[in-house]
Parts: structure tokens; sequence; C-alpha cells
């Protein structure tokens, strides 16, 4: 990892933080927000080539399971005995800081559902930069589909803010969705910039600056999302980003008052528990399932019963019938005819649909394949 390129960054944040914030100074802050990003991008990727701290032991754990669930936190914030009283294994535990060295995995069943939770090693401040094994933490939770903020509810508002710049500086979004920009390539003519609604951060001369930035100098922009902001257009330039859904765990709720918990129960995405006591585990069991976005649907093989134990798992809330023949097999849509349906999704019990039939959680399917 290069220092210079750590220098660089801190000039550049130095900078802005001293830059007032006007229209007169919106171009030359979108640029060096574009030059805060590219070099934070190529420090990650110097570090992801070797050159960072410790290369990856521990951490090439293989994805198993319907989905996957990553336990972020500082040290002994409870993730370790979070991850013993939902799945049973353990993960040493100990009431001092930096017990658990690698990540953890353990299976969580849940509505049917296999769920792979991680519990991943205490995050320091300076993770993204490449301090203690922050980087490899980080680069485990981009593979997660939903990401568990644990916090100490003494202090959990500082933590809070550390972890949200940690994975942001490594190009994680968390809560937030793709923002709805195009920006497509072209071989001369410049840059175009067409936008819809209010743009009260972006127009053609800071877009033009930003594009220049990363050697862009013919592009078409469409701008959809109404305020859009000059860190939606970077994220869109440069591609790499994960959009994760998150929740915070807010642990060790006994240590604190009834007036603390009923302020902290204000914020979005938050789930208070013991993890200790297992309080609580049922909102956030059901909080994850709802992050997870999955569908059961339940097959039913022809003169037998639907199979209720092993439900196949849609990552979507509105899977189709043609989804449904892929998780199953991949040739099956080669074979497919119609599909017979019962439950939510249709008016009669059961009914005959095609492979565009959008499905309900918890309905069950009969394939119909072609004769011959």
């Amino acid at each position: 990892m290069s220092s210079t390129n750590l220098q660089k960054i801190k000039e550049i944040e130095d900078e802005m933080a001293r830059t007032q914030k006007n229209k007169a100074t919106a171009k030359h802050l979108g640029l060096l927000k574009a030059r805060l990003a590219k070099l934070k991008a190529e420090v990650v990727s110097s570090a992801v080539k070797g050159k960072g701290g410790g290369a990856g032991d521990g951490f090439d754990v293989n994805k198993s399971g319907d989905t996957r669930v990553g336990l972020v936190g500082f040290p002994s914030v409870g993730k370790s005995t979070l991850l013993t009283k939902l799945t049973g294994t353990e993960s040493e535990a100990a009431a001092y800081e930096f017990t658990t060295l690698t990540a953890i995995p353990g299976v969580l069943r849940y509505k049917g559902a296999k769920i792979q939770l991680l519990d991943l090693p205490g995050i320091i401040e300076g993770a993204k930069d490449g301090k203690g094994r922050g980087r490899q933490v980080i680069g485990t939770a981009r593979t997660c589909n939903v990401i568990l903020i644990v916090l100490d509810a003494s202090k959990p508002m500082t933590h809070k803010r550390i972890i949200e710049h940690e994975l942001e500086g490594f190009g994680i979004r968390l809560n937030k969705e793709p923002p709805d920009i195009v920006v497509q390539r072209k071989e001369k003519g410049g840059v175009t910039y067409r936008a819809s609604g209010q743009q009260d951060h972006l127009d053609i001369e800071i877009a033009t600056s930003i594009c220049r930035e990363y050697r862009m100098h013919n592009a078409d922009i469409v701008v959809k999302k109404t305020n859009a902001t000059v860190d939606d257009l970077i994220d869109v330039i440069i591609g790499s980003r994960v959009y994760i859904p998150c929740i915070y765990v807010l642990n060790k709720i006994d240590a604190i008052t009834i007036e603390e918990l009923d302020l902290l129960d204000k914020f979005p995405h938050y789930v208070p528990i013991s993890a200790r006591d297992e309080w609580n585990f049922d909102e956030l069991l059901e909080k994850i399932w709802d992050y997870c976005k999955m569908c059961r649907v339940y097959t039913k093989p022809k003169g037998q019963i639907p199979d209720y134990n092993e439900p196949v798992i849609l990552h979507t809330l509105t899977p189709t019938v043609e989804d449904f023949c892929n998780r199953l097999h991949r040739g099956i849509m080669d074979q497919f005819k119609y599909a017979w349906v019962w439950g939510s999704s249709v008016k009669h019990q059961p009914q005959k649909v095609g492979t565009s039939h959008t499905l309900c959680d918890e309905d069950v399917v009969q394939i119909v394949k072609k004769v011959g």
C-alpha cells in the first residue's frame, strides 16, 4: 500500500474540511471528491494485491446455505456471544478485546432457510487504510447479503459513525439503492449531460470535471435521480460499489436505562438486544429475514404432499415461476410445459400458470414437463 497515496488522501480531506460549501466552490469540491475516491480505490486495490496487512488467513470461508449475514463491530461488543447463542457455533468469547482472530462461520435455521452467520474479527478505526486486520474484515463483509453492525449500547453513536466511515471507504453502501444515473462512454462528442427533476448538486460543468478526473473525455450522462450528489455520480463511474442492507444491533441493553433505550429506539434499522440474556432475539431474527428479502416456495411432486421441510429459497420478493425453475435446475426450463400453483399468488387452488407468473411467500408449485 502506498504511503504517498495515504498522505495525498489526508491532504485532500484537510482541504475539503477547510473549504466552505457554496455554489462558487461546488465544482472545486466535486473535483476533490473525485480525486479522493480515485486515491482510495488505488489504496484498496494495492492492498488486495497483497501489499497491505496480513493476507487473508481464516477469511476464505465458503459461502453456504441460502444467504450470508456478516457480524461487524468493534472488539468485545458481543458478536461471538451472539453467534454462539443463535447458531450453537463456538466462537471464543471473553471480556477483553481482539478475541476473535479469524472469520468464524455458523449456520442458523429460520423459517426453513439456512442462514450463514459470519462472526468477523473486531473492526478498528483505520481499517480501510490497512490497519489491523480491518481490510480483510471489510473485504469479507462485501460478500454478505446483509450486514449486522453490532454496537455496544453504552457507546453506540461513536462506534456507528466510525464503522460506517470505514465501510463507505471500502465501497460498501449501507441501506441505499444504486443511484438512478446512467453513464455511457463513447468515442467522440465530449461529455453530454441530461437531468430530470431538481438538481442542486450536479450540473454539466461539475459532471464534466469529474469525468475528466477519471480520463473519461467522451460520455453521455443521464441523471434520473432527483437531487443526485457528486458522490452518486462518482459511485456510478467507479462501478465497484456494493449496496447491502444493514441492521444496527444494539447489544448489552441491560446496561442502559429505559430512557436511553427509548431514545435509541427512534433510529431506523435498529434492533436492541442482550446477547448474553437472549433478549429480543425474535425481533432480530424477523428483521434479518425481512432484510435478506427471501421468499419460500415449496415443491410438490405429482401425487404427493408438498415438502414443507425444505423450501426453495429465492432472493427476491417478487420471484417468477422461471426463477423457481432455475433455482431447482437450469435444465428444467427446456422441459417446462406449465405449472400448478397453490397459495396467495393465485385466485384458484390450484391454478395453471406459465413461467412469467409471480409467486408469493409459501406458495406451493408443481412443475409439469413436456412429454417426449
